[in-house]
């Protein structure tokens, strides 16, 4: 690993040769050998991820139903609130929102509980040697069970509804599903690791994951938003945030065949090759992010003790 020290010491009196502590800088790993390491540690990771699970619900009467209950209600609450109390035009807006929430809450829960892992565990980062990586990975890990459980709840509501998925558009919603995760785990990673360093990063995440959640067409439809951008030829912003293509192709497949075809038409009106096309992008770019964040995290790792 590369180094910077100082020049050793000679003790006269012994001839022994001491050198001061040095501050690593960076470590020699290439990232192949990173990767080898994770997926050696997987079975850490499972770990962590089921520890994680079972302290939250911890001397909990409930336990794990508590990840079905919370869903359930909110759910409830806006079928109730926009059904009856709030004049909303969008038939069964409920589900179109909480389509839009599924992939959202993936994303939000990760970033925000991987932000401060390293230094929430500082005592076995600066004990334990292991890939640090892995700590982030499992906080997403950990979303994912989660995201599970509130689709569960959506299915469960949809059946009550008697409301069906639009089967076409399966593959887009799997393949939107994959583009959230390598995401958020790219986004993880890199801001467990600068966390470190800035303190400030884990509260500036939670300040711009609130203007992240409005840029997004999750509370409102596509429809009001794309058409004004389209008139001024800016439309292709809007798309530079990757959640947006994520969120419709989740909104267009749970609520696809709900969604009326007459004025307001809430989902983005373009066919499945288009999704394909810019979720293809979405992912290319979430790679290339992955890795830029791993490189980033074998950089700076060296002084997490020191910095911890």
């Amino acid at each position: 690993m590369k180094v910077s020290g100082t020049a050793p010491l000679l003790a006269a009196d012994s001839g022994d040769q001491r050198q001061l502590p040095s501050r690593v800088v960076s470590a020699k790993v290439s990232l192949r050998n990173r990767f080898v390491e994770i997926w050696q540690a997987r079975e850490l990771v499972v770990f962590l991820i089921r520890k994680e699970l079972k302290v939250r619900y911890k001397n909990s009467v409930l336990g794990f139903l508590w990840s079905f209950l919370n869903p359930a209600l909110i759910l409830c609450v806006y079928y109730v609130v926009f059904k009856f109390f709030l004049n909303n035009h969008i038939v069964y807006f409920a589900i179109y929102l909480f389509a839009g929430l599924l992939p959202w809450n993936l994303f939000n829960n990760s970033l925000l509980s991987s932000a401060g892992v390293l230094v929430a565990q500082a005592g076995i980062v600066k004990k334990v040697s292991f890939p640090r990586e892995i700590l982030a990975l499992a906080q997403v890990g950990t979303a994912m069970c989660y995201f599970f459980f509130q689709a569960c709840i959506m299915l469960a509501f949809l059946i009550g509804f008697g409301v069906m998925p639009d089967w076409k558009y399966a593959p887009v919603m799997i393949f939107a599903l994959v583009c959230d995760i390598v995401l958020s785990a790219a986004l993880a990673v890199f801001l467990s690791a600068v966390t470190v360093y800035l303190r400030d990063v884990q509260h500036l995440i939670e300040v711009a994951l609130v203007a992240g959640f409005f840029s997004a067409p999750i509370v409102y439809p596509f429809a009001t938003v794309g058409h004004k951008l389209a008139a001024h030829g800016v439309l292709w912003v809007y798309f530079c945030n990757p959640l947006v293509s994520i969120v419709l192709s989740f909104q267009r497949f749970i609520y696809g065949t709900v969604a009326p075809r007459d004025n307001p038409y809430p989902l983005a009106s373009y066919g499945e090759q288009w999704y394909l096309l810019v979720l293809g992008i979405v992912l290319a770019v979430s790679v290339l992010l992955f890795l830029i964040a791993m490189l980033i995290f074998g950089r700076v790792e060296g002084n997490f003790a020191e910095e911890l």
